[in-house]
């Protein structure tokens, strides 16, 4: 897995590519912990490059919804795969986010 990261202002956007599997998901979480702090507001995950999701990928992408939350701010998940969306479907993931 690779994260490519951009800021502009209050926005944040992270793009995965490869597989976000019991591997990844921690070096995601660690990423984001230090990258979702004040000032950003809006953050937007850019999965168009992410071909598989694991169950802890899941939690992490949960746990940045819930990081955003508590920054009063918000999240998006944009250009996900089918493979993915379909594991996105199955989890019940594709009510709790939001997609663009």
């Amino acid at each position: 897995m690779e994260l490519k990261k951009e800021q502009e202002g209050n926005k944040l956007i992270v793009s995965v590519s490869g597989r976000l599997d019991t591997n990844a998901a921690p070096i995601m979480m660690k990423e984001l912990e230090e990258l979702l702090v004040d000032p950003v507001k809006e953050f937007e995950l850019d999965m168009d490059a992410c071909d598989y999701v694991a169950s802890s990928g899941l939690r992490a992408i949960l746990w940045a919804q819930k990081k955003m939350n508590g920054l009063g701010g918000s999240m998006v998940v944009k250009n996900v795969i089918g493979d993915v969306m379909e594991v996105f479907e199955m989890t019940g993931f594709a009510d709790i986010l939001t997609f663009a």
